[in-house]
């Protein structure tokens, strides 16, 4: 048993729950244990009480009570099946001791939820590759929408690209196939968004209603979102290959604001009507054919400043296969398109 002790929060341990800072500075610890040290008063923060879920931040002084000399049991964790190990394996585009990137398939939700058992957030144990703890996510992806996914291996790299995500300084490029031919070919769409009433498991259910500029501030709960567009190819009037790069990252956003100006993306059930041919002109998510009737929206690149070495990182991902079979049938490929076509804007 060790004595009464204060130990100073380091500087990669800001910014983190008091249990989670004590449990990794003090294994043998249970979660149990760290809130009856709580509780009574024993463990302080800069000599005030605290909670098991209170936040420290480095530079603190933590007090901590005598401590058991034996080992807690060890953490058992859950297991991933082989065939999600060998899938989320071989989605990995980039990986380095601080940041992994995979290429999300399509179907594949981020985390879990209601009746959400299979997700990447689960399947990320299987991406540790001999660190102790796995990956944490940084962002996200709808269940539906494949492409560049990033995970941080550390704590700080998990707080800078968060950081870097809030602030706007990273760069993600869409790519979608849209019903009909957005003109003007380059623009800016800038409806605002609030939820729809109601909301379905995991919160996949959810809709977004778009809200003209000027009626954002006087609509509760809109919030103000915008989204930069490029017309790439087309096949007639019927179909184009849209880019899209968001300002904001509203949920839905994207899928909801091609749906606004009449150009829901390919698929889209939700936005464009999942039982409407798209006819040429612009109404309509199912284009008809040979064409998959699977959403048709990936994340194609992000550029980000690498947390550690601060240099610029650029990720991309191809196409998944039925939006790779469309782009096919167009005689699209993939090289057409500049990596990124709002570079100049």
């Amino acid at each position: 048993m060790s004595g009464v002790q204060t130990i100073t929060v380091g500087e990669d341990e800001g910014d983190q729950r008091l249990d989670r800072f004590l449990k990794r500075r003090f294994p043998q610890l249970s979660q149990g244990m760290v809130e009856k040290m709580c509780r009574k008063g024993e463990c302080r923060v800069d000599g005030g009480r605290v909670k098991s879920n209170t936040r420290v931040e480095e530079g603190q002084a933590v007090r901590v009570p005598p401590i058991p000399d034996s080992k807690a049991p060890p953490v058992v964790r859950s297991g991933v099946s082989e065939a999600d190990t060998k899938l989320i394996q071989s989605c990995v585009l980039y990986r380095d001791d601080h940041v992994i990137a995979i290429n999300k398939p399509a179907g594949l939700p981020t985390q879990g939820g209601s009746g959400q058992t299979r997700h990447v957030d689960g399947m990320a144990e299987a991406l540790r590759f001999g660190f102790e703890d796995k990956p944490r996510l940084v962002h996200r992806l709808d269940k539906d929408t494949s492409g560049v996914l990033l995970l941080a291996r550390t704590r700080l790299a998990a707080k800078a690209l968060t950081a870097a995500m809030r602030h706007r300084e990273t760069r993600k490029i869409y790519w979608a196939l849209v019903a009909g031919v957005p003109t003007p070919y380059l623009g800016e769409i800038k409806y605002g968004l609030v939820k729809a009433p109601g909301r379905g498991k995991g919160g996949e259910g959810e809709k977004m209603i778009a809200v003209h500029p000027r009626e954002v501030e006087n609509t509760p709960g809109a919030k103000r979102a915008s989204t930069l567009y490029a017309t790439l190819y087309r096949v007639a009037s019927r179909a184009a290959w849209v880019a899209m790069e968001p300002i904001t990252g509203r949920t839905h956003q994207l899928r909801a604001h091609m749906a606004e100006i009449g150009h829901p993306i390919a698929g889209d059930g939700k936005y464009g009507g999942s039982g409407q041919d798209n006819m040429g002109d612009g109404w309509g998510a199912q284009i008809g054919g040979v064409i998959s009737k699977k959403l048709h929206l990936h994340a194609r690149m992000m550029r980000f400043e690498h947390p550690h070495t601060r240099k610029p990182v650029t990720i991309t991902a191809h196409l998944p296969d039925h939006m790779a079979a469309t782009w096919e049938t167009f005689g699209w490929t993939e090289d057409l398109a500049a990596e990124d076509p709002f570079e100049d804007i």
